[in-house]
């Protein structure tokens, strides 16, 4: 069965979702997951079982968490998971392209489909497709019109970064 949370963070309320198995969806807008949950009417509210991402995402957003420790239950296609497996390889501060992410998983054509696997991402900040940047440092492709919250979350985290706190 499939649980929820809101949590208030910095960018907003966020929307956390949870199956049996583990995390399965974040959504970081309202307007969102207002949508969300009207399409998942079945989702039930319990704060107890989202607490261990809720307290992974305080920790995250104090500067105390680089990376996240929880379990998961995504779905994609096996390319999606390929490119969110790489995306959580990097590192907490630093951005690569699209491109570089294409090259890094041996297909370097596929720099509109590591776009579209960012965007598929179910989970982000958790998978951190937000460290993903144009191959001329643009701040491109972040939910639409939304990239106010990538440049947050990347200046968040240059913040934090060991040697500069």
């Amino acid at each position: 069965m499939k649980v929820y949370d809101i949590y208030s963070s910095p960018i907003g309320e966020i929307l956390i979702v949870m199956s049996d198995e583990g995390l399965c969806n974040i959504e970081l807008f309202k307007e969102d997951w207002e949508i969300y949950l009207k399409q998942n009417s079945n989702l039930k509210l319990d704060k107890e079982r989202c607490k261990t991402v809720t307290t992974q995402l305080t920790e995250y957003f104090q500067g105390k968490r680089q990376t996240f420790d929880v379990p998961l239950d995504i779905k994609g296609s096996s390319f999606q998971s390929v490119v969110w497996q790489y995306l959580s390889t990097i590192p907490y501060g630093k951005t690569c392209s699209y491109q570089d992410v294409a090259n890094k998983i041996g297909n370097a054509r596929a720099v509109r489909a590591i776009g579209g696997a960012c965007k598929a991402n179910p989970i982000p900040i958790i998978i951190p497709c937000h460290r993903v940047i144009g191959k001329n440092g643009k701040l491109i492709g972040y939910a639409g019109d939304r990239s106010w919250v990538k440049e947050w979350l990347l200046k968040h985290e240059e913040k934090y970064v060991e040697g500069d706190k």
